[in-house]
């Protein structure tokens, strides 16, 4: 299951990099032409977002309520959305030709030990609501074959991943019925620690938190291999880079990163460190590159050279079967 998730990541990535990356010739000499190579590949092979906080979007502006909510317009184009979540719109995504976008059911660390399994299971049915609405657009799928079919039907394919651990409250039957609700990833932590595992946050020397676990407990290594048992990715975005290693060295399936960037390049503790890189590839794993500018640049602007050379030195040391793509959109104000 995760290796085929993985290789239609992989694959549509690779096909538009190369678009993206190649060098002058008679028939690829401007910008518009390189574009149209990009566009063709896309509805060849469906491109597959890693990141996307558009649930977070609806339940903060609108309380969960789908129906006061224009996903079919410019959200550019319409406040509240131009003003706080512009980022994501079936506009944009097709504009785009994104094939395929894994939904972020994120919680926040303040709902840990209180109701956070009850938010990510909100978010589980805002989502397949949002694609009850829109069936012609959006089909929910679980597997590369969905993918792959929904992407031939001229849908975008949509995948549930839970962002945070702390979602699960410790509880492997609670991730167990998260995998029968349809969620194919788990970030292991966001921003704060859970009982089993460390976040990047506690990599800060400035920090409030430290390192508890020294990366996973051993119920941290239990929830691994249960995550490979059922065939849920194992996400180590937010993870501290002690957790990482520990997952690498634990997890029987490729793991992923849905949103981060090289360390070597951005030495931020949200960013992967070149060790961990070589051991993505030894795992057979993927990095997705995130958009977030203050992972990109560690300053307060960045563009899209940046993006490259992130992408360009995980391939230098992982290699280009271990990139993707995971924007972070909605999830992030810059």
């Amino acid at each position: 299951m995760e290796a085929e998730l993985l290789m239609i990541l992989l694959v549509a990535c690779q096909a538009v990099l190369w678009a993206a990356t190649l060098p002058q010739s008679p028939n690829l000499d401007t910008m518009d032409r390189r574009l149209q190579h990009a566009r063709a590949l896309l509805r060849e092979s469906p491109l597959v977002d890693g990141h996307n906080d558009l649930p977070l979007t609806v339940r903060e502006l609108l309380g969960n309520r789908l129906q006061d909510f224009p996903f079919d317009r410019n959200l550019s184009a319409i406040e509240p959305y131009a003003s706080e979540a512009k980022d994501t719109d079936l506009v944009k995504l097709r504009a785009g030709g994104v094939g395929g976008q894994f939904w972020s059911l994120f919680t926040p660390c303040r709902s840990q030990f209180k109701n956070a399994v009850t938010l990510v299971l909100e978010q589980a049915d805002l989502v397949t609501r949002l694609v009850d609405r829109y069936p012609d657009d959006l089909q929910l799928v679980t597997t590369a074959d969905g993918i792959v079919s929904a992407h031939a039907q001229g849908r975008i394919a949509s995948l549930l991943g839970v962002e945070g651990g702390h979602g699960i409250d410790s509880s492997l039957a609670v991730l167990r019925t998260l995998y029968r609700v349809g969620v194919r990833y788990m970030t292991l932590t966001h921003s704060c620690n859970t009982p089993w595992a460390d976040n990047s946050n506690a990599e800060e020397q400035e920090g409030k938190q430290v390192l508890e676990s020294g990366g996973l407990s051993h119920f941290g290594e239990t929830v691994v291999k249960e995550m490979n048992r059922l065939g849920m990715l194992v996400d180590l975005s937010h993870v501290a880079a002690p957790t990482m290693r520990d997952a690498l060295s634990i997890s029987r399936a490729p793991v992923i990163f849905s949103h981060s960037c090289a360390r070597a390049l951005c030495n931020h503790s949200r960013n992967v460190p070149d060790d961990v890189l070589l051991k993505v590839q030894e795992n057979g794993g993927l990095v997705m590159v995130t958009f977030v500018v203050h992972f990109l640049s560690c300053g307060p602007t960045a563009t899209i050279q940046h993006v490259v050379d992130h992408i360009n030195h995980i391939r230098d040391v992982a290699g280009v079967d271990h990139i993707g793509l995971g924007g972070d959109f909605n999830g992030t104000p810059v």
